[in-house]
């Protein structure tokens, strides 16, 4: 195996809205239970930009990124499998789950079943820099896999574009997919046409949804959802048309992935008797909204949130997207490649919506 480099570079921020630095951070073999990995890919998410303008906390010097894939330099002792317990070795690409948990079960985990919200959960990309192993976010790089990490080895066949958004927004859709309890024949309301709503429309469709209606006020991104599944994609603003495009009892789910929390209302109106609200985008703290609560008890709605996600989504949503890439252009959703060096342009273009899923491309 050929010797490790000394350092590697980071792009770092010292305050909310400030510009991104390089700075080269010391390597050094990973510790047991620790993979070291060289970063291919890095797309920006939404809660990164949020992160960075400060609509959420974040501590400084901050080390963004967490939707990556990379491959693997070094394995620590005790490495020898992924989640799925096929063999890995150095070189092999891989993605993994954007948390890692503290050794040890506890309630949430070992007994609800909610590892993703085990006591001392941590993410990639959300961590001071100086917090060693200082590599642990994706605008890098590279990235240390930490213990308690959940690692999928890629398949050749797919491309960085179609592997990168796996370990964040398609597993997050497939929680929230899920949660809405899609059955066949089911008509779905998708509030945001951001890259979560368009894996959320097909992901639908896969679950046997018969009709989804896409809401997004930007033109573009409802003429991009007609590529992914949507049936209907429409302006928000215009509740007569989501009306008219719902059964007569109202649509059977409706999916928040705008992060816009006055949506809200008209999402839950829109529910027929006994449908299911599925929240996955408001991840700001005070994203608060007024409704009428007697709506929720008098038709007998379900109401869930989705932040994180089970282990098991990971494995789904690669298989989703393995098996659905010739269905889907999921390869064009990743549409604009920066090198490290440009990673300021790279958040202005992905704030200002220039482009769909931003990539930083070390």
């Amino acid at each position: 195996m050929p010797a490790l480099p000394s350092h590697g570079r980071l792009a770092v921020y010292d305050a909310s809205n400030a510009p991104f630095r390089l700075v080269d951070y010391p390597l050094r073999p990973p510790a047991a239970g620790e993979v070291l990995v060289k970063v291919r890919m890095t797309t920006i998410c939404r809660s990164d930009l949020h992160t960075w303008q400060g609509h959420r906390p974040g501590p400084c010097p901050g080390l963004l990124g967490h939707e990556i894939i990379g491959e693997i330099v070094a394995l620590g002792e005790g490495v020898t499998a992924d989640m799925r317990g096929d063999p890995l070795a150095v070189g092999d690409r891989i993605t993994w789950s954007e948390y890692f948990i503290p050794p040890g079960g506890d309630y949430f985990s070992a007994v609800l079943d909610l590892p993703q919200k085990a006591l001392g959960v941590d993410k990639y990309g959300h961590r001071a820099v100086t917090t060693p192993p200082h590599h642990h976010g994706g605008f890098g790089e590279y990235c240390y896999l930490l213990p308690r990490t959940w690692i999928l080895r890629l398949p050749d066949e797919l491309t960085d574009e179609e592997a990168t958004p796996l370990n964040c927004g398609v597993a997050t859709m497939i929680a929230a997919t899920e949660a809405a309890a899609i059955r066949i024949g089911a008509t779905v309301i998708v509030q945001g046409l951001g890259l979560l709503g368009l894996y959320g429309a097909a992901l639908a469709k896969a679950r046997g949804a018969r009709w989804v209606i896409g809401l997004d006020p930007e033109p573009a991104r409802r003429e991009r959802a007609w590529y992914f599944g949507v049936d209907h994609a429409l302006d928000p603003g215009d509740a007569a048309a989501v009306r008219a495009h719902c059964p007569r009892h109202g649509a059977d789910a409706v999916i928040e992935v705008c992060g816009q929390p006055e949506v809200i209302p008209a999402g839950l109106d829109w529910l027929r008797i006994g449908g299911r609200y599925v929240l996955a985008g408001v991840v700001n703290p005070q994203a608060r909204v007024t409704l009428d609560a007697n709506l929720i008890v008098k038709k007998l709605l379900g109401l869930h949130g989705v932040h994180n996600y089970h282990p098991r989504h990971l494995i789904e949503a690669l298989e989703f997207v393995a098996a659905n890439r010739a269905r889907y252009p999921f390869h064009d959703l990743v549409d604009g490649k920066y090198p490290l060096e440009n990673v300021n342009q790279a958040m202005a273009d992905a704030a200002a919506r220039r482009v769909l899923r931003a990539a930083i491309v070390p």
